[in-house]
C-alpha cells in the first residue's frame, strides 16, 4: 500500500532525462517517491490508495532557491535605487544593528517561508543572523532548509569575535541533525568581510562535517578593486590559494569574471548560485553564466533577499537568467527551457549536496513536489509544457506543493502556516521600523 499516488496531464521529473511524461502518476510512500508510471498501471497497483489527478497540471520537482537571506522579508522595500556598498553601509547594516534579533529572524524567515512555499519553492539555503532560528521556523513550517553558519570579521548581535561565530556556527549544526528538513553549510559572509584564518577555519570544519561552504564572491567591480588593494590579488586568486576553490563550494553572484577563471572554476568543481535580479537591481554586473556552462560548471538560481530582488520569486528568476544570456551572447538558443529548469531544481540540489535526496523526481528520493497549472488563459496552447513554465508562466499558477509528501499548499493557500498572523507580525514590524522615505531621499 502507499500513501497517495498524485498525478497529472504533464510530469517533468528532471532526471533521468529531461523530458515530459504525458498521464503519468507519482506513488508516495512515507514521504519518498515509490513510484513513476503510467496512471492506468499506478490504479492496477494500488486500486485503493488515495488518488489525486490535476488535469491540465504540470508537475516538477521542487525548485530549490540557492541564495537568499530570508528574514530581509522585513526590510523589503526599505532602501531602494542605490548602488550594493550604499545600500548595505548606509541603510542595510545599520538597520540590522538597531532591529536584529531572534524575534525578526523568527518573523522575517517565517514570512519568507511562505511566500516562497507559494511560490514553489522547497527548500531555500540561507545565511543570516540567529540560523538556529531560521531552522526553528522552517521545521515548524515544513520547509526544507540549509542554514549558513555564518562567519565574519567584526561582531554583531549574532557573535562578538571569530571564536564565538563558530561555537554558535557549531551549536546550531548539532541542534539541526534532529530536524528531519534542515541541514547546515557554513557561510563566511565575503572575501572582503572575513580575513584568511577564518576562511580556512571554515573549509576545515566544512570537510569534516560534510557540509558546504556558500559565500558571496566576486560580486561587484569595487570587491576587486579592494582586494587587488588589499592583498595584491583578485578575490578568486586569493581563495584558490586557501584552498576553497573545490565542489564543496557555492560561490554567489560572479559577475566579476576572468576567461581563466571560469576555466578554473569549472576544472575545480565549484558550484556558482545566479542571482539575476539582485545583480539587475543593484547594477552589481552580469555573470557569464553562457561561458560558465559551455565550461561545465554547475550553475543554480538564487534569489538573494526580499530587501534588494525583492522578491523571493525563482521561476521569474529562471525566465530572465535564460532570456538575459541570449541576449548577452547574441544566441538565441543559449539556456533553452529544460536547462532553465534544471537550473531550477537538479543544479541546485547537487549545489548543496542533495542531489540524493532532492532535485528531480525520482523513486527513492523525497516526494518535493510542485504542481502548475497551465490550464490558464496565459498558459495555453501547451505544445510543450516545460516551454510554458519558463516563459509564460507566475508563481500565481502554483497551485498544490508537498515538501516530504506532506501538502504544504493546497490550493494555493498555506496549510502549515497562519498566514494571516505572518501578514499582521510584518506589518507591525514596518510600523515599528518607520522608514517610509528611506529609499527615497
Amino acid at each position: 500500500m502507499v500513501d497517495r499516488i498524485i498525478s497529472a496531464t504533464w510530469i517533468a521529473p528532471v532526471r533521468p532525462e529531461n523530458k515530459v511524461l504525458a498521464d503519468h502518476a507519482i506513488a508516495i510512500k512515507q514521504g519518498e517517491i515509490v513510484g513513476l508510471l503510467p496512471l492506468s498501471e499506478a490504479l492496477k497497483l494500488w486500486p485503493d490508495a488515495p488518488h489525486e489527478h490535476l488535469d491540465d497540471h504540470l508537475l516538477t520537482p521542487g525548485f530549490i532557491n540557492t541564495h537568499t537571506h530570508a528574514a530581509m522579508n522585513l526590510f523589503r522595500g526599505m532602501a531602494d535605487d542605490k548602488p550594493l556598498m550604499d545600500w548595505l553601509s548606509n541603510h542595510i547594516w545599520p538597520a540590522e544593528g538597531q532591529w536584529m534579533s531572534p524575534e525578526f529572524v523568527r518573523d522575517g524567515t517565517e514570512l519568507a517561508i511562505a511566500e516562497m512555499q507559494a511560490a514553489g519553492i522547497t527548500c531555500f539555503n540561507d545565511m543570516y543572523f540567529f540560523p538556529n532560528v531560521a531552522a526553528e521556523a522552517a521545521q515548524k513550517a515544513q520547509m526544507r532548509a540549509v542554514v549558513g553558519l555564518i562567519v565574519l570579521d567584526f561582531p554583531s548581535v549574532w557573535a562578538n569575535s571569530s571564536d564565538e561565530y563558530f561555537d554558535k556556527g557549531l551549536q546550531t549544526h548539532d541542534q539541526v541533525n534532529s530536524y528531519s528538513l534542515v541541514s547546515t553549510a557554513f557561510a563566511p559572509h565575503a572575501p572582503y568581510t572575513v580575513s584568511d584564518k577564518p576562511l580556512i577555519r571554515a573549509l576545515t570544519l566544512a570537510d569534516e562535517l560534510d557540509i558546504p561552504l556558500h559565500i558571496h564572491l566576486h560580486e561587484t567591480a569595487g570587491e576587486i578593486e579592494e582586494s587587488n588593494a588589499r592583498y595584491g590579488m583578485r578575490p578568486l586568486e586569493r581563495l584558490s590559494q586557501l584552498g576553497l576553490l573545490n565542489p564543496r563550494l557555492l560561490a554567489v553572484h560572479m559577475t566579476q569574471l576572468l576567461d581563466a577563471e571560469i576555466e578554473t572554476l569549472a576544472k575545480q568543481g565549484v558550484n556558482i548560485s545566479h542571482c539575476i535580479k539582485s545583480n539587475l537591481k543593484l547594477a552589481s554586473g552580469f555573470a557569464p553564466i553562457t561561458k560558465l556552462l559551455n565550461a561545465g560548471a554547475n550553475i543554480a538560481l538564487g534569489t538573494d533577499s526580499a530587501a534588494s530582488n525583492n522578491e523571493l520569486d525563482l521561476l521569474s528568476e529562471a525566465r530572465l537568467a535564460a532570456l538575459v544570456a541570449k541576449g548577452l551572447s547574441n544566441d538565441a538558443k543559449v539556456i533553452p527551457s529544460t536547462q532553465a529548469l534544471e537550473m531550477l531544481t537538479i543544479n541546485g540540489a547537487k549545489a548543496l549536496n542533495l542531489d540524493a535526496t532532492i532535485g528531480s523526481l525520482e523513486i527513492g528520493k523525497s516526494a518535493d513536489i510542485v504542481a502548475i497549472d497551465l490550464g490558464c488563459v496565459a498558459t495555453q496552447p501547451v505544445y510543450d509544457p516545460i516551454v510554458q513554465l519558463i516563459y509564460s508562466c507566475s508563481r500565481e499558477q502554483v497551485r498544490q506543493v508537498w515538501i516530504a509528501g506532506k501538502q504544504v499548499l493546497k490550493d494555493g493557500l498555506h496549510t502549515r502556516i497562519d498566514t494571516p498572523r505572518a501578514l499582521a507580525l510584518a506589518k507591525e514590524w514596518a510600523a515599528k521600523i518607520n522608514v517610509p522615505n528611506i529609499g527615497n531621499e
